[in-house]
Protein backbone atom coordinates (compact mmCIF):
# COMPACT_ATOMS: atom_id res chain seq x y z
CA UNK A 1 0.00 0.00 0.00
CA UNK A 2 1.45 3.28 -0.90
CA UNK A 3 1.97 6.43 1.49
CA UNK A 4 -1.39 8.08 -0.33
CA UNK A 5 -3.55 5.09 0.22
CA UNK A 6 -1.80 5.04 3.58
CA UNK A 7 -3.31 8.62 4.28
CA UNK A 8 -6.51 8.28 2.53
CA UNK A 9 -7.27 5.63 5.26
CA UNK A 10 -6.77 8.44 7.89
CA UNK A 11 -8.55 11.11 9.66
CA UNK A 12 -6.61 14.22 8.87
CA UNK A 13 -7.33 18.64 9.80
CA UNK A 14 -4.70 20.71 7.50
CA UNK A 15 -4.45 23.85 9.22
CA UNK A 16 -2.69 26.97 7.42
CA UNK A 17 -1.95 29.86 8.82
CA UNK A 18 -1.37 32.61 6.64
CA UNK A 19 -0.17 36.13 7.86
CA UNK A 20 -0.50 39.44 6.49
CA UNK A 21 3.18 39.60 5.57
CA UNK A 22 2.82 36.35 3.11
CA UNK A 23 4.57 33.92 5.49
CA UNK A 24 2.42 30.66 5.36
CA UNK A 25 2.69 27.95 8.18
CA UNK A 26 0.97 24.59 7.50
CA UNK A 27 0.44 22.08 10.02
CA UNK A 28 -0.93 18.45 8.66
CA UNK A 29 -2.53 16.65 11.45
CA UNK A 30 -3.60 13.03 10.58
CA UNK A 31 -5.76 11.03 12.72
CA UNK A 32 -5.94 6.87 13.34
CA UNK A 33 -9.34 6.40 12.49
CA UNK A 34 -10.02 3.69 15.16
CA UNK A 35 -8.15 4.86 18.28
CA UNK A 36 -8.05 8.83 17.30
CA UNK A 37 -4.60 9.23 18.36
CA UNK A 38 -2.93 12.05 16.57
CA UNK A 39 -0.18 10.50 14.33
CA UNK A 40 3.50 11.87 15.37
CA UNK A 41 6.30 11.16 13.52
CA UNK A 42 8.70 8.90 15.43
CA UNK A 43 11.53 11.40 14.47
CA UNK A 44 10.17 14.31 15.91
CA UNK A 45 12.15 16.26 18.01
CA UNK A 46 11.66 15.59 21.89
CA UNK A 47 13.23 19.00 24.14
CA UNK A 48 13.99 18.43 27.36
CA UNK A 49 11.06 20.66 28.46
CA UNK A 50 8.88 17.95 27.56
CA UNK A 51 9.91 15.26 29.82
CA UNK A 52 7.04 14.10 32.11
CA UNK A 53 9.08 14.67 35.25
CA UNK A 54 8.99 18.68 33.95
CA UNK A 55 5.69 19.23 32.32
CA UNK A 56 3.54 16.44 35.18
CA UNK A 57 0.07 17.54 36.08
CA UNK A 58 -0.89 17.52 39.79
CA UNK A 59 -3.52 14.43 38.85
CA UNK A 60 -1.30 13.60 35.90
CA UNK A 61 -1.85 9.36 36.46
CA UNK A 62 1.28 8.51 34.86
CA UNK A 63 4.53 7.69 36.28
CA UNK A 64 7.95 9.18 35.40
CA UNK A 65 9.61 5.88 35.60
CA UNK A 66 7.32 4.56 32.66
CA UNK A 67 6.92 7.31 30.91
CA UNK A 68 9.70 9.17 29.99
CA UNK A 69 7.79 12.37 28.61
CA UNK A 70 4.73 13.83 28.59
CA UNK A 71 2.25 12.38 25.71
CA UNK A 72 0.84 15.93 25.29
CA UNK A 73 3.77 18.04 25.53
CA UNK A 74 5.18 16.16 22.84
CA UNK A 75 2.14 16.87 20.37
CA UNK A 76 2.90 20.70 21.15
CA UNK A 77 6.42 20.77 19.84
CA UNK A 78 6.04 22.10 16.62
CA UNK A 79 3.57 24.21 17.81
CA UNK A 80 5.18 25.59 20.54
CA UNK A 81 8.32 26.16 18.42
CA UNK A 82 6.75 28.24 16.19
CA UNK A 83 4.56 30.44 17.79
CA UNK A 84 7.09 31.47 20.31
CA UNK A 85 7.70 34.27 18.92
CA UNK A 86 4.53 35.63 17.83
CA UNK A 87 1.77 37.67 19.65
CA UNK A 88 -1.88 35.85 20.12
CA UNK A 89 -3.52 38.98 18.80
CA UNK A 90 -1.55 39.54 15.83
CA UNK A 91 -3.76 38.69 12.63
CA UNK A 92 -4.02 35.97 10.26
CA UNK A 93 -6.11 33.96 7.66
CA UNK A 94 -6.88 30.21 8.63
CA UNK A 95 -7.59 27.53 6.51
CA UNK A 96 -8.23 24.32 7.65
CA UNK A 97 -9.15 21.62 5.18
CA UNK A 98 -10.22 18.05 6.48
CA UNK A 99 -11.89 15.50 4.36
CA UNK A 100 -15.22 16.30 4.02
CA UNK A 101 -15.01 20.36 3.40
CA UNK A 102 -12.91 23.06 4.11
CA UNK A 103 -13.38 26.21 6.57
CA UNK A 104 -11.84 29.81 6.25
CA UNK A 105 -11.33 32.66 8.61
CA UNK A 106 -9.81 36.03 9.57
CA UNK A 107 -9.23 36.03 13.12
CA UNK A 108 -6.35 36.87 15.85
CA UNK A 109 -3.53 33.84 16.08
CA UNK A 110 -5.09 32.51 19.42
CA UNK A 111 -8.28 32.00 17.78
CA UNK A 112 -6.82 29.47 15.62
CA UNK A 113 -4.11 27.92 17.23
CA UNK A 114 -6.49 27.23 20.09
CA UNK A 115 -8.50 25.43 17.60
CA UNK A 116 -5.45 23.24 16.52
CA UNK A 117 -4.69 22.55 20.33
CA UNK A 118 -7.70 21.21 21.06
CA UNK A 119 -6.96 18.59 18.63
CA UNK A 120 -3.43 18.13 19.77
CA UNK A 121 -3.73 17.74 23.26
CA UNK A 122 -6.99 15.64 23.33
CA UNK A 123 -5.60 13.13 20.72
CA UNK A 124 -1.96 13.20 22.27
CA UNK A 125 -2.59 10.18 24.42
CA UNK A 126 -3.14 12.23 28.08
CA UNK A 127 -5.31 9.88 29.98
CA UNK A 128 -7.53 13.10 31.41
CA UNK A 129 -7.25 14.78 27.73
CA UNK A 130 -8.22 12.19 25.82
CA UNK A 131 -11.77 11.34 27.53
CA UNK A 132 -12.47 14.14 24.60
CA UNK A 133 -11.53 12.01 22.08
CA UNK A 134 -15.24 11.82 20.69
CA UNK A 135 -14.92 15.24 20.03
CA UNK A 136 -11.53 14.57 17.73
CA UNK A 137 -13.92 12.95 15.52
CA UNK A 138 -16.34 15.55 14.85
CA UNK A 139 -13.79 18.61 15.30
CA UNK A 140 -15.47 22.18 14.66
CA UNK A 141 -12.94 24.53 14.03
CA UNK A 142 -13.50 28.45 15.58
CA UNK A 143 -16.48 26.83 17.47
CA UNK A 144 -18.20 29.27 19.78
CA UNK A 145 -18.79 28.55 23.34
CA UNK A 146 -22.27 27.77 22.98
CA UNK A 147 -21.08 25.00 19.81
CA UNK A 148 -18.59 23.52 22.64
CA UNK A 149 -21.53 23.08 25.05
CA UNK A 150 -23.66 21.59 23.04
CA UNK A 151 -21.43 19.38 21.25
CA UNK A 152 -20.00 18.18 24.65
CA UNK A 153 -23.61 17.09 26.38
CA UNK A 154 -24.88 15.44 22.86
CA UNK A 155 -22.01 13.17 22.36
CA UNK A 156 -22.12 12.51 26.04
CA UNK A 157 -25.82 11.86 26.37
CA UNK A 158 -25.10 9.87 23.28
CA UNK A 159 -22.45 7.71 25.14
CA UNK A 160 -25.39 7.28 27.90
CA UNK A 161 -27.50 5.72 25.75
CA UNK A 162 -25.46 3.33 24.24
CA UNK A 163 -24.26 2.17 28.17
CA UNK A 164 -27.96 1.45 28.40
CA UNK A 165 -28.59 -0.45 25.66
CA UNK A 166 -25.59 -2.25 26.72
CA UNK A 167 -27.88 -2.74 29.86
CA UNK A 168 -24.80 -0.92 31.72
CA UNK A 169 -25.61 2.09 34.30
CA UNK A 170 -25.72 5.64 32.63
CA UNK A 171 -24.79 8.93 33.87
CA UNK A 172 -27.92 10.38 32.67
CA UNK A 173 -27.32 13.75 35.68
CA UNK A 174 -24.10 14.24 34.00
CA UNK A 175 -22.38 13.62 37.38
CA UNK A 176 -19.06 12.41 35.53
CA UNK A 177 -19.05 14.39 32.85
CA UNK A 178 -18.26 17.38 35.65
CA UNK A 179 -15.37 15.59 37.12
CA UNK A 180 -14.14 14.95 33.39
CA UNK A 181 -14.38 18.96 32.93
CA UNK A 182 -13.18 19.28 36.55
CA UNK A 183 -9.79 17.45 35.92
CA UNK A 184 -9.32 18.85 32.44
CA UNK A 185 -9.25 22.56 34.07
CA UNK A 186 -6.60 21.54 36.06
CA UNK A 187 -4.79 20.09 33.01
CA UNK A 188 -5.19 23.42 31.11
CA UNK A 189 -3.70 25.96 33.81
CA UNK A 190 -0.93 23.83 34.32
CA UNK A 191 0.09 23.43 30.38
CA UNK A 192 -0.82 27.10 30.18
CA UNK A 193 1.78 27.58 33.07
CA UNK A 194 4.85 25.71 31.95
CA UNK A 195 4.24 26.84 28.13
CA UNK A 196 4.63 30.36 29.55
CA UNK A 197 7.90 29.32 30.78
CA UNK A 198 8.83 28.88 26.95
CA UNK A 199 8.44 31.66 25.03
CA UNK A 200 8.42 35.15 24.98
CA UNK A 201 5.26 35.99 23.79
CA UNK A 202 2.00 35.01 24.59
CA UNK A 203 0.25 33.28 21.43
CA UNK A 204 0.44 29.85 22.73
CA UNK A 205 -0.38 30.12 26.68
CA UNK A 206 -2.72 32.40 25.67
CA UNK A 207 -4.66 29.68 23.33
CA UNK A 208 -4.46 27.62 26.53
CA UNK A 209 -6.43 29.94 28.16
CA UNK A 210 -9.12 29.90 25.38
CA UNK A 211 -9.15 25.97 25.87
CA UNK A 212 -9.55 26.15 29.32
CA UNK A 213 -12.03 29.43 29.38
CA UNK A 214 -13.89 27.31 27.30
CA UNK A 215 -13.71 23.68 29.63
CA UNK A 216 -14.67 26.30 32.36
CA UNK A 217 -17.66 27.32 30.61
CA UNK A 218 -18.80 23.73 30.43
CA UNK A 219 -18.32 23.14 33.64
CA UNK A 220 -19.88 25.91 35.25
CA UNK A 221 -23.08 25.28 32.10
CA UNK A 222 -22.99 21.48 33.70
CA UNK A 223 -23.15 22.48 37.60
CA UNK A 224 -25.75 25.42 36.88
CA UNK A 225 -27.79 23.58 33.81
CA UNK A 226 -30.35 26.32 32.23
CA UNK A 227 -32.59 24.09 30.84
CA UNK A 228 -34.78 27.17 29.28
CA UNK A 229 -31.90 28.45 27.76
CA UNK A 230 -31.47 24.69 25.53
CA UNK A 231 -35.47 23.94 25.60
CA UNK A 232 -36.01 27.06 23.02
CA UNK A 233 -34.11 24.53 20.15
CA UNK A 234 -34.88 21.41 21.12
CA UNK A 235 -38.95 21.93 21.96
CA UNK A 236 -39.59 19.67 18.89
CA UNK A 237 -37.95 16.36 20.32
CA UNK A 238 -40.01 17.51 23.92
CA UNK A 239 -42.91 15.69 25.39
Amino acid sequence: MSLSQIKEQLLYYNYRFSFPSGKQKIFNIYLDPVSLDVLRVQSAAKPEWAKLNKFMCPNCPLEAASHRYCPLALNLVDIVDFFKNINSYDKVEITVETKDRSFKKKTDVQGGLSSIMGILMAGSGCPILGKLKSMVRFHLPFATIDETEVRTISIYLLAQYVQYKKGLEPDWTLKKLKKIYADIEVVNRNVADKLSELEKHDANVNSVVILNNFAAAVHIYLDDMNITKVESFIKEFIG
